[in-house]
């Protein structure tokens, strides 16, 4: 039955290879993908890196296919959907993580910055699961704000206290962040 299986290894080209399945690794992959400093093929070289046991290995001509494993495995498995409506984005994990890590080490049951391993998969997981907290209302306020709603008086206040939380920032590349601080 699928779903029990956590994928510790990719087949490449009829090949296995080690992967790196920790959630630390993915989320650095993450993190290099949304990287605006970086072009597309720096991009990709470094998330092949840091996903894969043994880069070296990977012959040049299945980079691309590497490639869409790791897009593959930090989706939790889930196939991107071709042609579908893009939706609006509401969170982002490297800003988000502190308000994310308290309730999915909740859901875990332990400090999962502490453990030796988890799985990416096991993360998604938690993650799913977090319910009520202070990163959901974060991420309720952007939605309603992305979509035009009206936020209501609770909303509202909470969005005039943490602007700064709820706000998803954006990112810009060095030469961006040098132009912005001359202005100012």
């Amino acid at each position: 039955m699928a779903g029990y299986d956590l994928p510790t290894t990719a087949t490449i080209d009829g090949v296995e290879y080690g992967v790196r399945s920790d959630f630390r690794a993915a989320l650095d992959a993450i993190a290099v993908m949304g990287d605006p400093d970086l072009d597309e093929g720096t991009r990709a070289a470094l998330v092949l890196r840091i996903m894969f046991v043994d880069v070296m290995d990977l012959p040049r001509d299945a980079l691309r296919e590497a490639m869409q494993w790791v897009l593959w495995f930090i989706a939790g498995g889930e196939e991107r959907k071709e042609g579908a409506a893009p939706k609006p984005r509401l969170m982002d994990w490297e800003q988000d993580f502190p308000l994310i890590v308290g309730p999915v080490n909740r859901v875990l049951g332990y400090e999962c910055r502490s453990c030796e391993y988890l799985h990416w998969w096991t993360f998604l997981s938690a993650y799913s699961e977090i319910g009520d907290c202070t990163f959901a209302q974060v991420v309720g306020i952007r939605k309603k704000r992305a979509t035009g709603k009206k936020l209501d008086k609770a909303d509202q206040q909470f969005y005039k206290e943490h602007r700064e939380m709820v706000d998803l920032r954006r990112r810009v590349t060095a030469e961006e962040a040098e132009i912005l601080r001359d202005w100012t």
